[in-house]
């Protein structure tokens, strides 16, 4: 496996630092009229399509197998380890508790001058869908970040879709976190069918009014075609992360929380950024020794070899102005004072703050 080599920072060239800075640059025309034709088909057709579709994962299909039944669900919790139910419910806790803290006044009003009052009244969806990425790997936390926050917001029905396995199984784990979370109805369907299932509805799929949650580029190119007839979060590209740390960080926790998100997608990226020359070599050999371990080295091989990179700044102001051009989707700070670097943060989707805030 090629091994990620530390880079300095002051050093690299113009065209491979602007190179990690643009990363994987998602170019979804190629896959647009594909993606159209399916979407307009299940439009038109229904549960005729999604039927024809799934019939290569179990021939004697029916209408009836595209949801997951209450009986999945206890199948599920049996096969799944107390341990991991425990924690999906901690952090259920954690995740309601945080949504509720951002839940606005439901109505409010202002008078703009004498005798004219204008103000805002904020009524929740009355159905919204979750797109759960599955198939080769489990992701049970964009279930309970997706349906909790919902449910909170008071959205009067969620379900949610996700892609079945050979056989049309679905991860236990992800049943159960979308139990915990209190999904209405899960549906074993993935990809641009479960997108245009949610936007048109079908017989068995409820039309929603919003569609949430990550996905690959032909998800997202599905969500970009569906928006206008339904609300979208936003069209998300690869996973990434970028992690400043200093001498203070632990190499081994760095190289897993780097590795966590590489294992996601070929096109996914994993940026170090650090002061001590000695924790960016000691990364690069932890990732070089345990990556051909993995369950999904192939991906992790692509990802890395593509955008990824260890780079070493001479100061940590280097480090934060680099990374506000980067501009990260997931941002950690691992350095002995996390807090004191906050406040010179610009631009970061989400920030993790200590050894201990990995990125979910």
């Amino acid at each position: 496996m090629p091994k990620l080599v530390p880079e300095y920072l002051g050093r690299i060239a113009e065209d491979r630092k602007n190179i990690i800075i643009r990363r994987s640059m998602e170019d979804i025309s190629a896959i647009y009229p594909d993606m159209r034709k399916i979407v307009m088909d299940v439009r038109e057709k229904g549960d005729e399509v999604l039927l024809a579709h799934y019939k290569k994962y179990k021939q004697d299909i029916r209408l009836d197998d595209l949801e997951v039944s209450h009986k999945e669900i206890d199948q599920a919790y049996n096969a799944t380890d107390a341990k991991i139910v425990d924690a999906l419910k901690v952090a259920a806790t954690n995740i309601e508790k945080f949504h509720k803290s951002q839940v606005e006044k439901e109505m409010w009003s202002i008078e703009v001058s004498e005798g004219i009052t204008a103000g805002r009244l904020i009524r929740p969806l009355d159905c919204a869908g979750a797109y759960v990425p599955g198939g080769l790997a489990s992701y049970p936390s964009s279930v309970l970040m997706t349906i909790i926050p919902a449910r909170v917001a008071g959205v009067r029905k969620v379900i949610a879709c996700t892609p079945p396995s050979k056989g049309m199984a679905v991860n236990p784990t992800t049943l159960v976190a979308a139990h915990i979370a209190g999904t209405d109805q899960i549906f074993k369907i993935g990809g641009p069918w479960a997108i245009a299932s949610m936007a048109y509805g079908t017989s068995i799929v409820p039309k929603v009014d919003k569609i949430v949650g990550p996905g690959n580029k032909y998800v997202t190119c599905a969500k970009m075609i569906v928006f206008g007839e339904v609300d979208i979060d936003s069209p998300a590209g690869p996973s990434e992360v970028l992690i400043i740390a200093d001498e203070t960080a632990h190499p081994r926790l760095i190289a897993f929380d780097l590795l966590s998100q590489v294992e996601h997608d070929q096109e996914a990226t994993a940026v170090l950024v650090t002061t001590s020359e000695t924790l960016a070599q000691e990364v690069s050999e932890i990732i070089a020794n345990e990556s051909p371990n993995l369950p999904r080295k192939d991906i992790i091989e692509t990802a890395l070899s593509r955008y990824s990179a260890i780079l070493i700044a001479n100061t940590l102001d280097e480090a934060i102005n680099f990374s506000n051009s980067y501009a990260p989707e997931h941002l950690q700070i691992v350095t002995s004072d996390p807090y004191a670097i906050l406040p010179h943060i610009k631009h970061a989707g989400s920030i993790f703050l200590g050894p201990y805030a990995p990125v979910p």
